[in-house]
C-alpha cells in the first residue's frame, strides 16, 4: 500500500499518522486537531527548545505548603533540570529549626544536661565541706591527745648557764624561795659588807672576801614543792676578767662551774657598774635542799654576792 489514493479512503483515514510522511503531506494529510486522535487529549505541541524545566508549573505553584509538587516526565527518570521548590521565588521554606537549648554536643542534637551538672557540682561541694569539717574535728582531737602527753617536768640539766643580761633594780623574783646575802651561812674568809653601792639586799648588804680558797656561802632551801629541775639565780658584781665558782647541791658538786662572767664588760675596776646575774639548772628534791657556792682550787672568785633565788624549770629570766 502506497500513500495516495488507493481506495475509497484517504491515507489519513487509513493511517492516523500519515501526515508524518512526505507523500502523505503531498496528498494533503493534516494532523488531527484533537491531540493525536486520542479522546480527551490536550494538544501540547511545542517547538523544540521552548520548554523551560527550571520553572514551576501551575500545578507546582498550587501545591500545598510542605508538599513536593508532582513532576512531569517519566517517573523512573529524574529530571536533570529539576530545581528544589525552596530555591525558586515563592518556594517553600525548608530551613531546619534549631531545637531550643541544643548545643550539638548530646545525642540527637540535644544540649548538655545542665540540671544534672548542677546537681553533681552541689554534691561535690557538699562532700568537700563535710571532709573539711571531719578533718578539723580530727585535728582538734589529735591536738588534745598530744597535749595530754606533754610532760609537766622540765628536762634535767647538769650544765651551768650564764646570763649575758644585767640585773635591774627591783626585778621580780619567782614565788619560790629567795634569800638575801645577810641570811646566808658564811664559810671560810667570806664576810658581809656594804661599801659598794648597787646591792639589792636589805640595807645594801652583800658578801665579800670570797676571793680566797675555802670561802663559801650556803643556802638551806625550804619549801621546794616537788622533785624536778629548777633554775638557781645568783646576783653578783664583778669587773675585768670573767669569774667562776664551784656549785654544790645537796653535798654533790654540780656538773660544771657556776659561770660568773663580766657580762657588763666593766673594765675600769668600778664594781658599782658590774652588777649582773647568772644561773644554773640543778635537780632539787621536794622539801629541803642545800645549795653551796664556794671558791675551790683553780676557781676565780673575785665577786660580790648579793642574792640567790629559785624558779621552777629551766628558764633564763
Amino acid at each position: 500500500m502506497t500513500p495516495g489514493n488507493n481506495g475509497a479512503s484517504t491515507p489519513e483515514d487509513d493511517d492516523p499518522f500519515g501526515y508524518l510522511y512526505a507523500d502523505g503531506q503531498a496528498n494533503g494529510a493534516q494532523p488531527p486537531s484533537g491531540g493525536y486522535g486520542y479522546p480527551n487529549s490536550v494538544n501540547r505541541v511545542r517547538a523544540v527548545g521552548t520548554r523551560q524545566y527550571g520553572q514551576q508549573s501551575q500545578t507546582a505553584q498550587a501545591a500545598p505548603y510542605g508538599q513536593v509538587p508532582q513532576q512531569q516526565g517519566t517517573p523512573s527518570r529524574p529530571n536533570a533540570h529539576y530545581a528544589a521548590p525552596e530555591t525558586l521565588p515563592g518556594g517553600a521554606q525548608t530551613a531546619q529549626q534549631q531545637v531550643p537549648g541544643g548545643g550539638g554536643g548530646g545525642r540527637g542534637g540535644r544540649g548538655p544536661n545542665t540540671k544534672g551538672l548542677l546537681i553533681g557540682a552541689v554534691a561535690v561541694v557538699a562532700a568537700v565541706v563535710i571532709g573539711i569539717g571531719v578533718a578539723m574535728l580530727g585535728g582538734d582531737k589529735d591536738k588534745d591527745a598530744a597535749s595530754d602527753k606533754v610532760g609537766t617536768n622540765p628536762t634535767q640539766s647538769e650544765e651551768s648557764k650564764p646570763s649575758p643580761s644585767t640585773s635591774k633594780a627591783g626585778e621580780s623574783k619567782a614565788d619560790l624561795p629567795e634569800i638575801d646575802a645577810k641570811a646566808l651561812r658564811l664559810g671560810g674568809g667570806a664576810s658581809l659588807a656594804q661599801d659598794v653601792k648597787g646591792a639589792q639586799s636589805d640595807g645594801g648588804i652583800y658578801v665579800g672576801n670570797l676571793n680566797q680558797v675555802g670561802s663559801s656561802v650556803t643556802w638551806t632551801v625550804n619549801g621546794v614543792p616537788k622533785d624536778g629541775t629548777y633554775t638557781v639565780f645568783a646576783r653578783y658584781s664583778t669587773v675585768d676578767e670573767d669569774q667562776e665558782m664551784t656549785l654544790t647541791v645537796n653535798g654533790k658538786p654540780f656538773g660544771s662551774k657556776m659561770n660568773m662572767g663580766n657580762f657588763t664588760h666593766t673594765s675600769d675596776g668600778d664594781l658599782t657598774k658590774g652588777w649582773t646575774k647568772t644561773y644554773a639548772w640543778p635537780t632539787l628534791n621536794k622539801g629541803t635542799n642545800t645549795i653551796t657556792l664556794s671558791c675551790g682550787d683553780g676557781d676565780k672568785c673575785n665577786v660580790l654576792l648579793d642574792q640567790l633565788w629559785l624558779k621552777a624549770g629551766q628558764v633564763k629570766d
